[in-house]
């Protein structure tokens, strides 16, 4: 099983959030405690230097960034924000 960390800033938006939603959040980031990597609502992001960052889309309204630290069985919340802050922000460009 893996540990969670969030960080500061992913925390403070915790904090903002109605009780409901930040419940909801808390509840899906636990879950990666037993699987963090892709599949379901979790992608790997593709980012050309290490470390890989992920994506935890949570109920069509936010988005978890994190990484994995395998060896340390770790899991980073880095940043947490709405959907569509996250989309403009990180949006797909074209290749």
């Amino acid at each position: 099983m893996f540990a969670i960390v969030i960080e500061r800033r992913a925390q403070e938006f915790l904090k903002k959030l109605p009780i409901k939603s930040r419940r909801i959040i808390v509840e899906k980031i636990n879950e990666l405690k037993q699987d963090p990597f892709p599949g379901g609502n979790k992608e790997k992001l593709d980012y050309p230097h290490p470390p890989a960052v992920y994506r935890l889309h949570v109920s069509r309204s936010f988005t978890v960034f994190y990484m994995i630290e395998q060896e340390e069985m770790l899991v980073k919340i880095e940043k947490i924000m709405t959907i569509e802050k996250a989309h403009k922000r990180y949006s797909y460009r074209e290749k």
